[in-house]
C-alpha cells in the first residue's frame, strides 16, 4: 500500500494513510488489503505504517528489489536461448550516476543524495545506495555494481567515477577468469 501511495505523490505517513482510506476498495483487494471479518475493508493506521516502516531494514528491502528488478529486466530483455547479453546482438548498458533526492532536506539534515546503476532502454534501477554528500559518490562506485553481473555489459558513467582505481576494476578485476 506504501508503495502505491508514494507513487501517486505521498509524502508522508499520514498521507500515506490518507491515501489507504481514499483507495477504491478493487484496487485495495488488488494490493492484498484482506477484508475485515464484518465485510469491511480497513487500511492500516499512520501509527501502524509507521511501526512497520520503522522495522524495515531499507537497505535490505533496496538490494532486494534491486535483484529482483534486474531479473525481471534480464528475463525481458534477453532471447531465452542466448547465454550472454552480448550474444542477442546488443550488449547490456547500465549508466552509473549520482542525484540529490528532491524534497529530502529538512532543517537538521542536508538533502540525501544516492549514487545508482541504472539501465538503458528499458529503465530499470539494479541498484543504489545513499553516499551522503557528491564527493562520496567515488568510493561508492565498485560496492555498488560488485554484485551486478557485469559480464559483456557497458557500464557508463561521468567524469568524477573516472578515476584509475574504478576503470582498473571495471577491465581487470571484472574480467571472467580463464582456466588454461
Amino acid at each position: 500500500m506504501c508503495a502505491c501511495a508514494v507513487v501517486s505523490g505521498a509524502r508522508s505517513i499520514d498521507e500515506l494513510a490518507e491515501w489507504g482510506q481514499r483507495a477504491p476498495n478493487a484496487l485495495l483487494t488488488v494490493i492484498g488489503i484482506r477484508r475485515h471479518l464484518l465485510m469491511w475493508r480497513r487500511t492500516p493506521s499512520p501509527a501502524t505504517i509507521g511501526r512497520v516502516l520503522g522495522a524495515v531494514d531499507g537497505d535490505a528491502l533496496d538490494r532486494a528489489m534491486g535483484a529482483y528488478l534486474a531479473d525481471r529486466h534480464r528475463a525481458a530483455t534477453e532471447p531465452a536461448r542466448a547465454p550472454s547479453p552480448s550474444a542477442s546482438g546488443r550488449p547490456r548498458v547500465i549508466a552509473v550516476d549520482g542525484k540529490a533526492l528532491k524534497g529530502s532536506a529538512r532543517l537538521a539534515a542536508p538533502r540525501r543524495h544516492l549514487l545508482s546503476a541504472v539501465t538503458h532502454g528499458t529503465v530499470v534501477a539494479l541498484a543504489q545506495v545513499g553516499v551522503g554528500a557528491k564527493a562520496n559518490e567515488t568510493t561508492h562506485f565498485q560496492p555498488l555494481l560488485a554484485p551486478q553481473d557485469l559480464t559483456g555489459t557497458v557500464v557508463t558513467f561521468d567524469a568524477l567515477h573516472s578515476v584509475k582505481a574504478n576503470i582498473s576494476w571495471l577491465v581487470e578485476g571484472r574480467r571472467p577468469t580463464t582456466s588454461p
